[in-house]
């Protein structure tokens, strides 16, 4: 049997009577949120979010958490649901999103799951790869060389153990290398080739994925400053210094590498000031909409919306209504 003759094998059925699930994608600051609002104003939706930071209770202003009159306007799912010290996998993702689209159809409604982390919409939409868990001391030692090399060095290390992951992470994505590194180490071959492998069966949904995308993303960099300008003035610096004051937090951990904590976190240790603090927060800001755009190019079957078109609810709505017609 081919690889593609077991992967057809594998694959559920989908009909025209299998129960939709709505996918919203874009990059941050591509107006997810108000849509996805906008969207259960009109549709019997309840919405779960795709956001590896909206999971950490106490993490509300950089994470550009939905307030409480969000929160009561359309119900919510994964958000507050870990403390920062805790760690939240795609696959704990895939496992917790299951659950609650089935639930949600149960209940006669439509999941709407909105976000931008790109590897949890590809592991609802691909399904999970067997990778090696998370190994505490393998990423001390990584950690260790990195505190003494620097990330750009192992990001040169991984292009020689695995040269498809290391094309697609910039030299400074710690996370991401160091998880690239630890499978290697771990499983004895590249994460690029265990990903194109033994995907466990995809979810029986009738998907339609719709992405936000910009016709001009230095619109979209305006955004991002005039955001981050925002989380400053609500707050940001006194949130940092509260988590930090309440938990037993350290920079490495995936909570506190999240953009802006991470750049917070450097200031508060006295590493720069108010200004460069501005400076890094949008600069990192800018460089996940661009990874985050580069995961949308590369992924199949999506709808592509200009989130700076004045007619994008619109659009989008009749989008949506076409596809809970089928």
């Amino acid at each position: 049997m081919t690889t593609e003759s077991r992967a057809a094998d594998q694959r559920s059925p989908i009909t025209a009577s299998t129960p939709a699930a709505l996918l919203l994608m874009g990059p941050t600051a591509s107006g997810k949120t108000g849509l996805a609002l906008a969207l259960a104003q009109r549709f019997p939706i309840e919405i779960v979010s795709v956001d590896s930071a909206l999971v950490y209770r106490g993490m509300d202003i950089g994470t550009a958490k939905p307030d409480a009159a969000m929160l009561r306007a359309a119900p919510h799912h994964l958000i507050d649901v870990v403390d920062p010290v805790d760690h939240y996998s795609a696959a704990r993702f895939a496992e917790d999103a299951g659950k609650l689209i089935r639930d949600i159809h149960a209940r006669g409604r439509i999941p709407l799951l909105a976000g931008g982390t790109m590897l949890y919409f590809k592991a609802l939409r691909e399904g999970l790869s067997a990778l090696p868990e998370a190994d505490p001391q393998t990423r001390l030692v990584i950690d260790a060389m990195a505190t003494d090399l620097g990330w750009p060095a192992l990001h040169a290390t991984l292009a020689t153990l695995d040269p498809a992951t290391a094309a697609r992470l910039e030299p400074t994505d710690a996370q991401r290398i160091q998880r690239a590194i630890e499978v290697c180490w771990l499983s004895g071959r590249p994460m690029s080739e265990l990903l194109a492998e033994g995907r466990q069966r995809p979810p029986p949904w009738r998907m339609t994925a719709l992405s936000l995308e910009p016709s001009d993303r230095s619109v979209l960099h305006a955004r991002i400053e005039q955001r981050f300008e925002e989380m400053l003035e609500l707050g940001l610096i006194g949130e940092v210094r509260r988590l930090r004051e309440r938990h037993a937090l350290d920079p490495t951990m995936p909570s506190m590498r999240c953009v802006g904590y991470r750049q917070t976190w450097q200031y508060l240790d006295g590493e720069f000031g108010l200004s460069t603090l501005r400076e890094k927060g949008v600069a990192a800001t800018r460089q996940l909409a661009k990874r985050q755009l580069t995961w949308l190019r590369s992924m199949p079957d999506l709808q592509r919306f200009d989130c700076l078109a004045g007619d994008l609810q619109d659009r989008v709505v009749d989008a949506v209504a076409a596809a809970v017609r089928r």
